[in-house]
């Protein structure tokens, strides 16, 4: 099958469409055929090489972390999944859906919202984060939320669930995507080129997409307010990692961050908000597999509205 690969680290161009072996379907397994999958900035920072530790030096490595596409195979073990259902998923911890063919567990996919388009529902599966992370804010209705990089992947999904959930949100965005958030439900929009920390107000969650600038937002908590990251300043891992610390060790840190690993529950729940219409996918751009390197190009450049969605059939 057809696989985005890269045989080393380094800027999008070592990205290359190359041949590997279709998963062998193991026993509790569902065999995808991809449809599409989306770029999502984690792997902006693996293929750069800035977590190789973790990674590790061992190539020919795979990218690639979303998918939606239909049932290829189901191994007889599973019940409930039928070949050719339309699915969309998480894989669980690993890069590889920028390929043909991925095999998961049921546990890591739900069923696709039925009112769109495989392609278009690709650029979502990332808004299992907003749901996460308005559970651990504890958002509610009436609250004040704001959005850090509100026209991004998972920003634009949670000015939209936000809404959804009755809060008052404000989306800081580039000055060409202002009109876009408020058309996604945001009740303020300012400028991150005009607007600082000292010209907003009292909050009583943020949720950070950024991971820059994290003390002065969080000064902007009101009294038991929550803040959320789901991004490290790699430039200033320090203090990074000094906020997780406190909150996770300690207990006494309003700032909490989280790595996502979405199970079917909240897949399922996603679908659900996409198909009562309260979310709906913001995609900036469809590239073809073959094109991956200029996708990741593309985001890297910033200035992203939604996501950037990869066609692989």
């Amino acid at each position: 099958m057809r696989a985005a690969l890269h045989d080393s680290y380094g800027p999008p161009d070592v990205l290359y469409v190359g041949t590997v072996p279709v998963p062998k379907l193991q026993r509790g397994q569902v065999l995808v055929r991809v449809h599409a999958t989306s770029v999502n900035a984690g792997e902006l920072y693996t293929r750069a090489g800035r977590a190789r530790l973790v990674t590790g030096r061992t190539f020919p490595k795979r990218t690639g972390i979303d998918f939606a596409g239909e049932v290829a195979e189901v191994d007889p073990t599973i019940t409930g999944l039928r070949t050719g259902a339309r699915v969309w998923g998480v894989l669980p911890r690993t890069f590889g859906s920028a390929a043909e063919f991925v095999a998961v567990r049921p546990r890591n996919l739900s069923y696709a919202p039925e009112n769109l388009g495989l392609v278009e529902a690709a650029s979502l599966p990332v808004g299992t984060t907003a749901l996460t992370a308005f559970r651990k804010a504890r958002l509610d209705a009436g609250q004040r939320l704001l959005v850090r990089g509100g026209s991004g992947g998972v920003g634009s999904i949670a000015v939209q669930l936000g809404k959804a959930l009755g809060a008052h949100v404000t989306a800081l965005a580039g000055t060409r995507s202002l009109d876009l958030v408020r058309e996604l439900g945001a009740d303020e929009a300012h400028s991150y080129a005009t607007t600082g920390p000292s010209d907003l107000g009292r909050f009583d969650v943020i949720l950070d997409t950024v991971g820059t600038e994290l003390r002065s937002f969080r000064r902007l908590l009101a009294p038991g307010g929550r803040m959320v990251s789901i991004a490290v300043d790699l430039d200033h891992i320090a203090m990074s990692l000094g906020y997780l610390l406190a909150s996770t060790v300690h207990g006494r840190g309003r700032v909490r961050f989280f790595s996502g690993n979405p199970q079917h529950d909240l897949l399922a729940e996603l679908a659900g908000y996409v198909e009562r219409g309260a979310i709906r996918p913001v995609v900036d751009t469809v590239h073809p597999l073959a094109e991956i390197a200029t996708a990741h190009r593309a985001l890297e450049a910033g200035g992203v509205r939604g996501k950037h969605v990869i066609q692989v059939v």
